[in-house]
C-alpha cells in the first residue's frame, strides 16, 4: 500500500478513529487516506492550535491521538499543543505534509517558505519538543515509520513525521510490525526484589499515586498493589480517583499544609514512600513540600524505576505494579480517615461565589463522567469535590497552556460518545479557543459547558503586583448569547445567583442537546484553596527576595567599564559587591 495509507492503517490499530487539523495543499494525500480508511474519519477543526488541544483530549482517553497539519504555518501553529502533550505525556502524532522531495532537493521557494529557504526548520523546531522525529524519503519509510511509532507506544509521548507529497503515495512494504514492547525480565526480578524488601522491613509505607499511571495504562494493577498490600494511598493532583474515594486506605488527596492534614501527616512520616507515575511541580504538588526527593525512596515511572536513588531502565510500571502486589507481604494498618469532599450548600438568591459553586457540583457529578477543568483556578475548586469512583478529571495542570480545556473537550467527547463530558472553564480561556463550539455543534456532541465569567484573568489578578492592573482585563462578552451565534442544537443561560446556578444544573438533566451555562461571580471570588496556595507563594517569594542595592555614582562608573572588560577577576569583584542586580 502507499505510505499514506500504511501509516493511517498503523495508527487506527493503535485505536486512532479519528484524526484532527487541518486542510492544506501539502497534506491532501494523508487526509485522502484517512477518508478512504473505513474505519478512520476526518475532524477538521477551526484552526491548527485548536486541533492540538483536540487531538491532546482523544490520546487522554483512547491512549494515542493524531493531528495532520500542512507544511511551516500549519505546523508552527500547532506546536504549543504538541509541547503541551510532551510535558504532560499525551501520546500525539503530528503528521504533516511538506513539499514533494524534488523542490526540497532543488531548494525551490515554494508557498509556507522562508526567503532563505530550510526545508527542516520545522522539523528541526519540533526535534526537542517530541519522542521521536523523521523526515521521510523515498530509502527510509517505512523503517522510519516503524521506528517513530515504536517510541510512541513506549514512551507515550509526541512523535513527529514529516511526508513529501511524492512520498505519500509511493509505495512500501505493508509487512506487520509489532510496536509493543516488553520488560527486561532480569531488570525487573531485580527492581521488584529490592522494592519488595523495602517496602516488607517499613513499618509506615504510604503509596502516592499521579499522572502517569493514566498515561502509561497501569490503573489496574495500580489499583490491585494498592489494595492487596493494603497500604494507604494518596495522590497528587492530576492522579485524582486513581483510587475509590471511599476505600477504607484512602487518605484523601495531597494538598501540602493547605487542607487535609492527615494525607500531610502520613507523607511525612513515612519511612517507606512509594511513588507511583509522580508529576512533581508546584501546581499538581501544591507546592515543593515534600521533606525529601521523589526518586531517593521508591518512584515507579513509565520505563524505568528508582530505588533508593539508584534507576533501573526498560521496565514497565504494569509490570512492576504486578510482580511487586504478587511478593508483598499485606501490611496490618489502619488510618484515621479524612472527611473527603465538600458539604452540602443550600441555593439562596444571594450572588453566586465559590463556596457554592464547587459543592453544588460536586452533588452534579455522576457515575462515568468526564470533567475537563482549565487551568487556573477551576481545578482547585474541583480537587477537594467527593467524585464517584468512575468519573474521570482532565486538567492540563503541569503546560497550563490558557485555552486548551475548551478544544480538549471536542476530543475527549470524539473519544468517549457515551459518556457525559462536563468542561468547566473561565471566560479568559474560553475566549482563545471558543471557536470550537461551532465543530462540536456540527458534530453532534453535546458536553455540559460551564463558563466561570469573573471578569478578566483572576489568577492573574492575584498573582500581579496589583489586582486592577489593566493587562488582566479583557473584553466582555454574552457568553450563553455567543453559544447560539452557530447553527446547532443548544441550550443556553447566564446565572448570577446561586438559585438560578441549581435550577440551570437541573434543566441540563432534561435536555438532549449541548448545555452552555455561563456563571457569573466578583472578579476577585476564587476557591480557599487557591487564596491559601497564592499566600504561601507571596511568602516564599518575600523571604528569597534579594536585598535592594544602593550604588553610588562611582559604583556606576565601575559596572560600564566592566561591560567591556572579559575579566573574570573583575567580574568576581563587582558581584562581591553586590552590583549584579544593577547590571
Amino acid at each position: 500500500m502507499n505510505t499514506a495509507d500504511y501509516l493511517v492503517k498503523r495508527l487506527e490499530e493503535l485505536g486512532i478513529n479519528d484524526f484532527f487539523g487541518l486542510p492544506g495543499d501539502y497534506n491532501f494525500n494523508i487526509l485522502y487516506a484517512i477518508e478512504n480508511n473505513p474505519n478512520t474519519r476526518w475532524i477538521g477543526c477551526t484552526n491548527e492550535l485548536n486541533a492540538g488541544y483536540a487531538a491532546d483530549g482523544y490520546a487522554r482517553m483512547r491512549g494515542f491521538g493524531a493531528i495532520v497539519t500542512t507544511y511551516g504555518v500549519g505546523e508552527l501553529s500547532a506546536i504549543n499543543a504538541i509541547a503541551g502533550s510532551t510535558a504532560e505525556n499525551v501520546p500525539v502524532i503530528s503528521i504533516v505534509g511538506v513539499p514533494a522531495t524534488k523542490t526540497i532537493e532543488n531548494k525551490t521557494m515554494v508557498h509556507h517558505n522562508f526567503q532563505d529557504v530550510n526545508y527542516y526548520a520545522c522539523y528541526e523546531a519540533h526535534k526537542p519538543l517530541t519522542a521521536a522525529c523523521a523526515y521521510l524519503t523515498r530509502d527510509n519509510a517505512k523503517l522510519e515509520i516503524d521506528r517513530v511509532l515504536k517510541t510512541f507506544v513506549k514512551e507515550r509521548k509526541p512523535v513527529y513525521i514529516a511526508i513529501p507529497i511524492d512520498i505519500a503515495k509511493m509505495e512500501i512494504s505493508d509487512k506487520d510490525v509489532s510496536y509493543d514492547w516488553t520488560s527486561d525480565e532480569e531488570v525487573l526480578k531485580l527492581v521488584t526484589g529490592k522494592i519488595t524488601a523495602k517496602i516488607n522491613n517499613s513499618k509506615n509505607p504510604v503509596i502516592l499515586g499521579d499522572l502517569l499511571v493514566k498515561r502509561f495504562d497501569a490503573r489496574i494493577e495500580y489499583k490491585e498493589f494498592v489494595e492487596k498490600t493494603r497500604i494507604p494511598a494518596t495522590n497528587f493532583l492530576m492522579g485524582t480517583n486513581l483510587i475509590d474515594m471511599d476505600y477504607e486506605l484512602y487518605l484523601g488527596g495531597y494538598y501540602a499544609q493547605f487542607a487535609n492534614p492527615i494525607a500531610e501527616k502520613y507523607i511525612n512520616k513515612t519511612d517507606c514512600l512509594i511513588a507511583v507515575g509522580p508529576v512533581y511541580t508546584d501546581l499538581n504538588a501544591y507546592g515543593f513540600n515534600l521533606p525529601y526527593k521523589l526518586n531517593d525512596h521508591i518512584a515507579i515511572y513509565g520505563t524505568y524505576t528508582y530505588v533508593d536513588g539508584a534507576r533501573y531502565n526498560n521496565v514497565k510500571m504494569a509490570d512492576v505494579l504486578e510482580a511487586v502486589t504478587k511478593l508483598i507481604d499485606p501490611k496490618n494498618i489502619t488510618i484515621s480517615k479524612p472527611q473527603i469532599g465538600y458539604e452540602h450548600k443550600a441555593a439562596s438568591n444571594e450572588a453566586l461565589t465559590s463556596a457554592y459553586i464547587y459543592p453544588r457540583l460536586q452533588e452534579f457529578i455522576k457515575d462515568n463522567d468526564i470533567i475537563v477543568a482549565e487551568t487556573g483556578i477551576v481545578p482547585h475548586g474541583i480537587a477537594p469535590m467527593k467524585l464517584p469512583a468512575t468519573v474521570e478529571l482532565q486538567t492540563q495542570t503541569l503546560w497550563g497552556s490558557i485555552g486548551w480545556a475548551t478544544p480538549a473537550t471536542l476530543g475527549v467527547c470524539l473519544a468517549k460518545p457515551n459518556s457525559r463530558v462536563i468542561l468547566i472553564t473561565g471566560e479568559g480561556s474560553h475566549q482563545l479557543t471558543a471557536m470550537e463550539i461551532g465543530n462540536m455543534l456540527r458534530r453532534g456532541i453535546k458536553p455540559v459547558i460551564i463558563v466561570l465569567n469573573n471578569k478578566g484573568y483572576t489568577i492573574e489578578r492575584i498573582l500581579s503586583d496589583s489586582p486592577d492592573d489593566c493587562f488582566n482585563d479583557i473584553m466582555q462578552m454574552n457568553y450563553s448569547k455567543f453559544a447560539r451565534v452557530f447553527e446547532g442544537d443548544v441550550w443556553s443561560t447566564k446565572v448570577t445567583t446561586a438559585d438560578d446556578f441549581d435550577k440551570a444544573l437541573k434543566v441540563t438533566q432534561i435536555m438532549n442537546k449541548m448545555c452552555y451555562i455561563e456563571i457569573c461571580t466578583e472578579s476577585m471570588d476564587m476557591p480557599k484553596l487557591t487564596e491559601d496556595l497564592i499566600a504561601n507563594f507571596r511568602q516564599k517569594a518575600a523571604e528569597n527576595k534579594a536585598p535592594e542595592v544602593q550604588t553610588k555614582p562611582h559604583e556606576k562608573e565601575e559596572i560600564d567599564t566592566f561591560r567591556n572588560d572579559s575579566c573574570t577577576e573583575k567580574f568576581e569583584t563587582v558581584v562581591h559587591k553586590g552590583l549584579s542586580e544593577v547590571e
